[in-house]
């Protein structure tokens, strides 16, 4: 089912999320839903957080742009090792038309549970390490404008507004 994106403003987008404790059909539907909303929304990745939920799941497809990986879920997913550094310009399904470069790490391996509960790794590099690193710092309550410099922030400063503005009306609807 498709899901509302939360927009920034909203503190859930600010939260630590909770890891799951069981992988079962509410998780997997869960996992359904992102896929849906990311997908509608024409994103790459998606983490539970951006439709309202506090969970350590989130959803990658990068297969347009590197099709050697396919869509993946990751549940409780934890960065194991990085290597090198990339700077690529981000952009965020809660900050609809914002974008701005951010450096990440060129590679990067993840340690997740699969929807079967089970514990796997994946490796990636480039855009999907990009992907990979975005959505876990979705996980965390850091957003890509972090990684921002304060001057590329500023110029982005009427526009945040706004969208606080929306954020902080979702947060009123659905608290």
């Amino acid at each position: 089912m498709k899901r509302e994106i939360v927009k920034f403003g909203a503190s859930v987008l600010r939260q630590e999320c909770a890891p799951v404790s069981e992988v079962d059909s509410e998780v997997r539907s869960l996992v359904d839903d992102l896929f849906d909303s990311m997908r509608a929304a024409e994103g790459v990745g998606l983490a539970a957080p951006q439709i309202g939920i506090a969970r350590r799941v989130c959803v990658i497809d990068v297969s347009a742009q590197q099709p050697d990986y396919p869509p993946i879920a990751l549940i409780n997913p934890r960065i194991i090792s990085n290597e090198g550094t990339q700077v690529g310009e981000e952009g965020c399904l809660s900050f609809p038309d914002l974008y701005g470069d951010v450096k990440r790490a060129e590679s990067v391996t993840v340690e997740a549970l699969n929807l079967d509960g089970e514990t796997f790794t994946t490796e990636g590099s480039g855009f999907y390490a990009r992907a990979l690193q975005h959505e876990l710092d979705h996980l965390n309550g850091v957003l890509f404008v972090d990684h921002l410099s304060s001057l590329k922030r500023q110029l982005m400063r009427s526009a945040l507004k706004r969208l606080k503005k929306e954020g902080e009306a979702w947060q009123k609807e659905n608290s």
